[in-house]
């Protein structure tokens, strides 16, 4: 069987290099890969010892962003290496400071995986969420280093639970532990006879707390808000945006956008620019402008929307209109934000909590999306409760980090 798996990779791998002949984002996933190797062998000497953490994208990045940084500070001597699968995650994140090298995951053939372990020698390897490289887990499992699945999520539409999926059944023989986001993680995997299983939660609510913590400061938000009350609009798509536009057109309210598109190319900032009939100014033109005389503040650049949300008395996170569905609403919920979204949230269990307990409310039209906001916007009490059951549910589901490094240093791993 990974002589077929094998040959599949290696297939898909040619495909994609033709397809990158055609399309950015895969030219980024081929080129991204081809000095891999060159770079582990460039930074990690003979001599040091490293620990291997896995995330497929950038989302998966932030979740295991809490568990690296409190591994950084037991293993100061360790170097930490990070990979990514998606250039959505690695073109955003390959500068981050938390790394001390950070590449794509060459494709998952057997001599892929041997080559890159040889290279990085982990003495432990973590994996974020999902992807389960059966090559990777095979070879982590022939050398013996402990792996560990972190914020799992397990649903029963995957292989592992289909007659079908011995192959990748096995690949979980690798983990060492696996720390899940939910007890329904737990019982398929113990349906496997996994019972070295911990329903820890998910890390990215340790990630959003911590959040508070920090300088949340943008000078140019405060005089573009200037005391008036704002929505505050993030990772939204061109579904999102059409009813947003409408809304923002017609409002007589006295309320400031700011427009986090989760597009920033030219062509579509421009676009939606010439939609809005209010006075917008880009974030790209900010300088030398008055901007509390604008009413729209369109973010056509990435890495500030979380300090946005701080400024927020209503945000709408995008997404919800598409596949699979609603982008993070964890963020503005850190900052007790009441939520609106679109009406594809099923696979996220946050955003299904949320609504379910008021603090977030979904929208299906542009009418439901009118009559959240001026539900929002004349009722302070409202806005204020709503908020509140946002910021409580991130606290009340935080600690998964704690728990994860209690389990594995009870193990004798960390």
């Amino acid at each position: 069987m990974f002589f077929i798996y094998d040959l599949l990779v290696s297939t898909a791998g040619l495909a994609l290099k033709i397809i990158a002949l055609f399309s950015p984002k895969m030219k980024l996933f081929v080129e991204g890969r081809k000095t891999v190797f060159g770079t582990l062998s460039d930074k990690i000497k003979p001599s040091d010892q490293t620990i291997w953490f896995h995330a497929a994208s950038l989302g998966e990045y932030e979740q295991g962003l809490p568990v690296i940084e409190k591994i950084k500070e037991k293993h100061p001597n360790h170097k930490i290496v990070l990979t990514f699968f998606s250039p959505s995650g690695y073109e955003v994140r390959k500068n981050n400071a938390v790394a001390d090298v950070t590449v794509y995951l060459p494709l998952d053939t057997k001599s892929n995986a041997r080559k890159f372990l040889d290279e990085a020698r982990p003495d432990l390897a973590f994996f974020i969420k999902y992807e389960y490289w059966p090559n990777y887990l095979d070879e982590l499992k022939k050398r013996q280093i402990k792996t560990y699945l972190i914020s799992g999520i397990f649903r029963e539409k995957q292989l592992f639970f289909k007659w079908y999926g011995g192959f990748y059944r096995k690949a979980l023989d690798t983990f060492e532990h696996f720390f899940v986001q939910n007890m329904h993680s737990k019982e398929l995997l113990l349906q496997l006879g996994k019972t070295n299983v911990t329903v820890s939660g998910d890390t990215r609510f340790d990630r959003v707390a911590a959040i508070l913590e920090k300088d949340n400061t943008l000078d140019f938000i405060s005089e573009f808000k200037n005391d008036t009350l704002a929505i505050v609009v993030g990772s939204s798509w061109p579904k999102d945006e059409s009813l947003l536009v409408n809304y923002i057109n017609s409002t007589p309210h006295s309320v400031k956008f700011i427009i986090a598109p989760h597009n920033i190319k030219s062509e579509q900032i421009q676009q939606l620019r010439n939609s809005i009939s209010k006075k917008v100014v880009l974030f790209s033109e900010k300088e030398g402008k008055n901007l509390s005389d604008f009413d729209v503040f369109l973010i056509d650049t990435i890495g500030i929307l979380t300090k946005i949300y701080s400024y927020a008395d209503i945000a709408y996170v995008g997404g919800g209109f598409g596949n699979p569905g609603v982008h993070n609403i964890l963020e503005p919920a850190t900052f007790g934000v009441p939520i609106v979204i679109g009406p594809n949230f099923s696979h996220f269990a946050e955003a299904t909590a949320l609504v379910g307990n008021g603090g977030c409310i979904s929208i299906a039209n542009q009418n439901e999306l009118d009559e959240a906001f001026e539900n929002l916007i004349r009722n302070e009490d409202i806005r204020h409760e709503k908020g509140n059951i946002c910021s409580t549910f991130v606290q009340m589901n935080k600690n998964a980090t704690q728990i994860i490094l209690k389990q594995i240093s009870d193990g004798s791993d960390v």
